[in-house]
């Protein structure tokens, strides 16, 4: 099973948004979301938007939203 897991994490690496799905349409929509959401000091201090892929829920990170 591939799991797309989309995260927005800080500049000290601390994960602040992460949503997880099968979808891969639903998370690459999901990832433009949190990439136009940065605003431009949010990227000039090291914020970053991330898609991921992993293959176990157990690798999704706890605070996720887990969308199926």
């Amino acid at each position: 099973m591939t799991i797309w897991v989309n995260e927005q994490i800080d500049p000290s690496g601390m994960i602040y948004a992460c949503i997880a799905c099968c979808n891969e349409s639903q998370a690459q929509d999901c990832h433009e979301s949190f990439k136009k959401n940065l605003t431009e000091k949010q990227k000039s201090d090291g914020w970053v938007a991330q898609l991921r892929l992993v293959d176990s829920w157990d690798l999704v990170p706890v605070n996720a939203l887990k969308l199926n």
